[in-house]
């Protein structure tokens, strides 16, 4: 006589549990947003803008690679004959507010020696707003000229460009008490920034792709005797 004994059944361990994927529209605090950005390695941009994730389409060639290209290269010029500044391309910001951890386009800051408002932490992200951001964006309907615009208004960043690519036009807001005004462009057709003088743009050029002349424009402004006073600011400031 044989005696058969049932088992109980045991059901296999649960794997650890996987950090969950961004995804637009999560409601996110800036740790888990960290968190959860850190652990996708592949993800080459998200935003956080009050408590809410933004991950970008695949990026188009035309409507942003190009466009982006030509704003880093103009800008590069600016950061080469101006010591005391750093230019930076798709850098994550930190503690702007405490529901936002935004990745710029592209960005211009004053280093903190030569009296900056924003620093680096020992990773190399940079801490607080810097004096200017860029920003490529598709249409006057992109969150870049919404909810980004107000984060970067209330966090103190001094001035913002945003280039509407689809819309041909090109928007350039200054700080004032509080506020973003447009900045209206000079007789000659050319914006000139009022926080890093000697920072030139023929928006029209920029806008035509005539990269000649946008550099002769940068050029000008890199010669201006506004921009040679700028770099001696810059230089006492650093106790020079």
């Amino acid at each position: 006589m044989s005696v058969q004994t049932t088992l109980p059944r045991v059901s296999p361990p649960l794997p650890p549990a996987a950090i969950p994927p961004l995804q637009n529209g999560d409601r996110l605090t800036v740790a888990e947003f960290r968190r959860r950005y850190e652990a996708m390695p592949h993800l080459k941009r998200a935003d956080l803008i009050n408590g809410v994730v933004y991950t970008p389409s695949p990026v188009s060639h035309q409507w942003h690679g190009v466009p982006h290209a030509y704003v880093v290269g103009w800008l590069f010029i600016y950061h080469a004959h101006t010591p005391g500044t750093q230019a930076g391309d798709n850098s994550s910001l930190r503690e702007l507010d405490p529901d936002s951890e935004p990745q710029a386009d592209v960005n211009l800051r004053i280093l903190p020696a030569h009296g900056g408002q924003s620093r680096t932490d020992e990773k190399g992200y940079i801490i607080g707003p810097p004096e200017l951001i860029i920003e490529v964006a598709a249409s006057s309907a992109n969150y870049d000229l919404h909810d980004k615009l107000d984060l970067y208004r209330r966090s103190g960043v001094r001035e913002y460009v945003v280039w509407r690519v689809w819309d041909q036009a090109i928007d350039w807001f200054v700080l004032r008490e509080g506020r973003y005004d447009p900045l209206p462009p000079s007789a000659e057709g050319l914006y000139r920034s009022e926080v890093f003088p000697g920072l030139w743009l023929d928006a029209a050029a920029l806008l035509r792709g005539d990269l000649a002349r946008v550099m002769q424009v940068a050029q000008e402004g890199i010669n201006s005797p506004d921009h040679a006073a700028f770099v001696e600011r810059l230089r006492q400031a650093a106790g020079g």
